[in-house]
């Protein structure tokens, strides 16, 4: 059992520290050296430079082969901070703007009681990941052998969200947050001039008919209530001038869903209406369709869990275990396609209240008040899932 435990005093300085030391993804030097001292003084086995700057800690106890993985995100955002608190960002342009100080603070809490106590069995790995917020760093650390090097039989994530009272906890069954997915269609004409279009050919025209014809592709192939989706052309660019009808119309955009056959279909579809407008026209295009981020869907048995042990740190009224979708995206849903999973929201904070600004905004703040639950919730994780 415990022999001592973590004081909320301890992680209110750790994470009020790594606010005043925010970093951007794969930069995230000072980040990561302290999360090392810190494991390393508890007595975890540490694996540094797993994805760059990522890291591995590993806890074992007793003899079974059973094993966990908790993952903490801990890159900043490129905004600056106006907080006027003594722990704002001491970095310009960058800011602990969507709690990933919070989420270091909790899974280091966790990791030293955990380092504290024999009442499990299993090995359990503390996953501290870079780069969420560019999307890449879960990649770079499953390409560096994440889930090969180490046997996980099951990841589970948790970020804070603003608007929900604090401690509360959403948990969905299946899909979580959307795909995030970049796309960009030239249009290749002739050009002109202004006042003799019928001598050359206009891509402003057909790139209008293609941006419209798009929408049919949400509102009319998909179904409204089983695949919902959003499809935004955010960007359009041409080399025409105000009596120079261009040779090229660039439009670009995201769109989001929340399934990986739904991301699969609007891609298709999308070129083929670019294919189809544009032949009608007699005009040339040039398409492409970056998958960002997948679509975070959770294992059903592994949310269950959760929900099991959420219900008993906070209690049952706190649960919400039938959360809607999000349309935000999050890289963790590539660990998602490698091993059983969840990914699970806790609130920071009610709107209008402490920890209720949204993430992202300049005056967001991770609410310290939550550090406890998550360290409670992750040592009760370990102990359902490695009960000796």
């Amino acid at each position: 059992m415990n022999t001592q435990t973590i004081s909320t005093k301890d992680m209110i300085e750790w994470r009020q520290f790594l606010h005043t030391t925010p970093e951007i993804g794969f930069e995230e030097t000072v980040t990561s050296d302290f999360i090392a001292d810190k494991l390393n003084s508890f007595g975890i086995e540490v694996h540094r430079n797993i994805g760059k700057t990522g890291m591995v800690g590993i806890l074992k106890r007793g003899t079974s082969d059973r094993s966990i993985a908790l993952r903490a995100d801990f890159d900043a955002i490129p905004v600056q901070e106006q907080n006027t608190f003594g722990y704002a960002s001491q970095h310009a342009g960058m800011m602990h703007g969507c709690g990933h100080d919070g989420h270091v603070a909790m899974l280091l809490g966790a990791a030293y009681q955990l380092s504290q106590d024999t009442a499990f069995d299993g090995t359990v790995y503390f996953v501290f990941q870079p780069a969420e917020e560019q999307g890449t760093g879960a990649k770079a650390m499953i390409e560096d052998g994440l889930f090969t090097r180490w046997k996980m039989d099951a990841i589970y994530a948790m970020h804070n969200l603003p608007g929900l009272d604090v401690g509360s906890f959403l948990i969905s069954p299946n899909s979580v947050m959307a795909s995030e997915n970049h796309f960009s269609i030239e249009i290749h004409a002739a050009g002109g001039h202004a006042a003799m279009p019928h001598l050359g050919s206009d891509p402003v025209l057909v790139a209008c008919n293609v941006v419209s014809t798009l929408q049919g592709i949400i509102t009319r192939n998909l179904d409204a209530i089983h695949e919902p989706a959003v499809l935004s052309v955010t960007d359009i660019k041409t080399n025409g001038g105000a009596n120079v009808i261009p040779t090229v119309v660039t439009l670009s955009g995201d769109t989001r869903c929340f399934s990986d056959d739904t991301q699969a279909y609007i891609k298709q579809a999308m070129e083929r209406v670019v294919a189809g407008v544009t032949a009608a026209a007699g005009l040339d295009y040039r398409f492409t369709f970056e998958n960002c981020v997948l679509s975070t869907v959770n294992d059903s048995e592994k949310s269950d869990i959760a929900v099991r042990v959420a219900k008993k740190v906070v209690g049952d009224a706190k649960v919400n275990d039938k959360c809607k979708p999000f349309c935000i995206s999050e890289d963790f849903s590539f660990m998602q396609r490698e091993i059983p999973s969840s990914y699970i929201l806790v609130g920071n904070g009610a709107t209008g209240e402490k920890g209720g600004v949204p993430l992202h905004l300049p005056h967001y703040d991770f609410n310290d008040d939550l550090l406890m639950i998550g360290v409670d919730f992750w040592v009760e994780l370990v102990r359902d899932q490695l009960a000796g």
